[in-house]
């Protein structure tokens, strides 16, 4: 078990490391830069005054210059300057992980609360009316786009209540917060809880099929003992490894809904920093976007052996 979570951990590294290396030589092979877009729009360019602050944003030196330079901060803990605001990065991030992080965490419940429930309904009561009724529904979740459907629920929302339940002032206690992030999470959620449904309807079905419920039936034991007890748990390990990716997926996958619903979250500010390249805010974002990523396949890795004794990691 030691010896792979070393494995593990050097790999997480590895995959870090090379991300890093990704976005950082991306962003600078894309034509224009910060100075570029400010000049732009400024009408005009004057040579002197452009050197002058490429020098002071330190977008003169070469690449690998800017690169060690980037990674030394991140070392250190320091994450640079907006281009933008010109306020450190680190305090212009922060405000906005909580925000998605509420939002993509209240999809998430919302999508295993609905999903596994009605997965494990389908595949129970297969090829009957309400199995049709539900594949139906999950193929609409997977089908109607998250933007679309947060659109219908404004328009809904004004054609019901007259006021559109948008992000306007910071919410001031936890029911003050599930209110607001509850519609929104529903529209993305929905999406997720069809995928999951779907694969656990599939995974369920293929595990019923099994000898060893055909055994435990011959033994007695109750169709609820069958179905949650015996082919759930076994039926569990994809759907535990759609969820890590759906999970990963929402932090940084927010950004239409972010954007239609008004939330301030990290989605909607990793666009618009590249739309204005602001380098150092872009870098961050999704190095932490990433670290998420990886942090959650190593805990679906690791959830694994609780969920199926069979799963050992040797030395």
């Amino acid at each position: 078990m030691t010896a792979y979570l070393v494995r593990r951990f050097l790999l997480m590294l590895l995959t870090l490391a090379g991300i890093s290396v990704i976005v950082f030589v991306l962003l600078r092979i894309v034509p224009g830069n910060i100075v570029d877009i400010l000049f732009d729009a400024a009408g005009f360019v004057d040579p002197a005054d452009k050197a002058r602050l490429e020098a002071e944003l330190g977008l003169d030196k070469s690449i690998l210059v800017q690169y060690a330079s980037w990674i030394g901060g991140l070392l250190r803990g320091d994450l640079g300057f907006s281009y933008v605001s010109e306020k450190p990065a680190l305090a212009e991030i922060l405000p906005r992980i909580p925000i998605t992080a509420r939002l993509a965490g209240l999809a998430l419940v919302f999508s295993i609360l609905i999903g596994v429930p009605l997965g494990v309904i389908s595949a129970v009561k297969q090829n009957t009316g309400l199995d049709y009724a539900l594949r139906v529904l999950s193929l609409s979740g997977l089908s109607m786009p998250a933007f679309w459907l947060g659109l219908l629920i404004l328009m809904a929302f004004v054609a019901a209540f007259g006021s559109i339940p948008i992000y306007s002032d910071a919410p001031k206690s936890f029911w003050d917060s599930l209110v607001m992030y509850s519609v929104p999470a529903a529209a993305v959620g929905f999406r997720s809880s069809a995928l999951i449904m779907r694969l656990t309807r599939s995974s369920m079905l293929e595990v019923l099929r099994q000898d060893f419920i055909r055994t435990a039936r011959s033994k007695g034991a109750s169709e609820n003992s069958i179905n949650y007890h015996h082919a759930l748990r076994n039926a569990m390990l994809p759907v535990v490894t759609v969820i890590g990716i759906e999970a990963a997926f929402l932090i940084g996958g927010l950004i239409v809904t972010e954007t239609v619903f008004n939330i301030p979250g990290v989605a909607r500010f990793l666009v618009e920093a590249i739309r204005w390249r602001d380098y150092p805010i872009v870098q961050n974002l999704v190095m932490f976007i990433a670290v998420i990523v990886v942090v959650i396949n190593f805990l679906v890795d690791l959830l694994y052996a609780a969920l199926d004794p069979r799963i050992k990691y040797s030395d």
